[in-house]
C-alpha cells in the first residue's frame, strides 16, 4: 500500500509540476507567461498574465508539494482550486472527456490531491518524515473547502470589473 501511495503522489505531483512548468517558463512545450496570459484573456479571466502566473505557480508549487509528499493539504488545495478554475473556464462546454477538450484531466488531477489530503502521502514521504500529522477527515475537509473558495474566487475576480479594470485589453 505504501509503495501504492508514493507512486500516486509522486507521479501526479511530477506531471502537474510540469504543467505548471509549461506555463511560468514555457519548459516541456509550454507558452510560458506572455502566451498563456493571453490564453487568459481569451476566457475572460484578466488581467490574463497575473492569470497565468497565478495558475502556473499554484501547479508548479502545488505538484512540487504533492511530489514529494510535503504539507499534502496545501498542495491538495492549490491543486484543487487550479484545477475547478480549469474546468469551468478552458475546458467548459467541452463535455467530461479529454479526446474532446473536456474536464476529465482536471478532474482527476484534482481528485487525487483531495484524496490524498483526506488520506495522507503515506510512509514515503516528507510528512511522514518530518512527522507532520497532516492527513485524515478535517485536513481533507478543509482542503476541499478552500479550493472550492479558491477556485471560484479566482474565476469571480478574473471576470469581475476589477479584474478587467487592472489590465484593459488594448483595442
Amino acid at each position: 500500500m505504501e509503495i501504492g501511495l508514493f507512486i500516486i503522489h509522486a507521479t501526479v505531483g511530477g506531471m502537474l509540476a510540469a504543467h505548471g512548468a509549461q506555463k511560468l517558463f514555457g519548459w516541456f512545450g509550454g507558452h510560458g507567461v506572455e502566451g498563456t496570459g493571453g490564453f487568459m484573456e481569451s476566457l475572460n479571466m484578466r488581467p490574463g498574465r497575473h492569470m497565468a502566473m497565478a495558475a502556473g505557480a499554484s501547479e508548479f508549487f502545488g505538484g512540487a508539494l504533492l511530489a514529494l509528499g510535503l504539507l499534502t493539504p496545501l498542495a491538495a488545495v492549490l491543486i484543487g482550486s487550479t484545477m475547478l478554475v480549469a474546468s469551468l473556464t478552458a475546458h467548459a462546454g467541452k463535455g467530461p472527456f479529454a479526446t474532446n477538450g473536456g474536464w476529465e484531466l482536471p478532474l482527476l488531477y484534482a481528485v487525487v490531491a483531495i484524496g490524498l489530503a483526506f488520506n495522507g502521502a503515506g510512509q514515503w514521504s516528507l510528512d511522514n518524515a518530518l512527522g507532520l500529522d497532516v492527513a485524515g477527515f478535517w485536513w481533507g475537509f478543509g482542503a476541499t473547502v478552500l479550493a472550492l473558495l479558491g477556485g471560484v474566487g479566482a474565476i469571480a475576480f478574473g471576470r469581475s470589473e476589477l479584474g478587467h479594470r487592472t489590465h484593459p485589453v488594448a483595442p
